[in-house]
């Protein structure tokens, strides 16, 4: 209640003088009639408080659906740039190798559908998010006409436990729009997942160009900063660690 008033000042205001009045009327109207004006007193402070809790709640009511519907706005924003790029490579792959082509289109759907479906859930299970990030490694490794070396080593006892869709996802997509691809050979992605009874490590390693100015991921990563906000606030850890051949990135999330 007391973090209601805090926030609601008009409700803070109309409730305060409501009480004051009430409380001057009948107290000085009960030297005379105390019985009737203590039940009177007591019943208009019991719609009193209705009213407060009943605003109370329409608070809360709209914060979670502000809450909501920004998540479901910075979740649509996940990997445009890769499906943009992954539409470009089929492009000129059509008319060079039509079965790497359809291969590559129907990897697309499947990771298309997960975005748009699961991706709008409030929760996944920790296997269905590894095998989306999967299929993502598996696309961009057709894509590029050079080797590109990536490792995903999942240490997962516990599959299916529920996290946030679409978090993982950002950290790998940034290893490669920021390293792999500035890479001219050597290119290399190191990624790691681990479990235990109480959350979810995750990391994510990638070389750099020494010449490339090293970014900390852009809208990417602030995108998801506000998002582990929203989803888990108080039961996250991000870091990032810069250095000019490699960027290190860690987040472990509290379930």
């Amino acid at each position: 209640m007391i973090s209601f008033l805090k926030r609601d000042r008009r409700a803070n205001g109309y409730g305060t003088a409501l009480l004051l009045v009430a409380m001057v009327v009948f107290l000085v109207m009960m030297e005379e009639h105390e019985p009737l004006f203590s039940i009177t007193f007591a019943a208009y402070m019991f719609l009193l408080l209705f009213w407060l809790v009943s605003k109370y709640m329409e608070l809360v009511r709209l914060k979670n659906e502000k809450r909501k519907t920004e998540l479901q706005h910075l979740q649509s924003q996940v990997s445009p740039h890769f499906f943009f790029n992954t539409l470009n490579n089929l492009y000129g792959l059509i008319g060079k190798d039509q079965d790497k082509a359809r291969k590559m289109v129907l990897q697309l759907s499947d990771m298309m559908r997960y975005s748009i479906y699961e991706g709008q859930k409030e929760w996944v299970t920790l296997e269905e998010e590894l095998a989306y990030l999967q299929g993502y490694i598996t696309l961009q490794q057709s894509r590029y006409h050079r080797q590109v070396l990536v490792d995903l080593e999942a240490d997962v006892g516990h599959p299916q436990l529920k996290v946030k869709p679409l978090l993982f996802i950002i950290l790998v997509e940034n290893a490669f729009k920021h390293g792999v691809e500035n890479m001219q050979k050597g290119a290399y992605v190191t990624i790691g997942v681990q479990t235990d009874d109480k959350g979810v490590d995750f990391r994510v390693e990638n070389n750099t160009e020494p010449d490339t100015t090293t970014t900390s991921g852009g809208l990417g990563l602030e995108n998801l900063k506000r998002r582990l906000e929203l989803s888990y606030p108080g039961r996250h850890t991000l870091k990032t660690e810069a250095s000019p051949e490699i960027f290190q990135a860690y987040l472990r999330l509290e379930l």
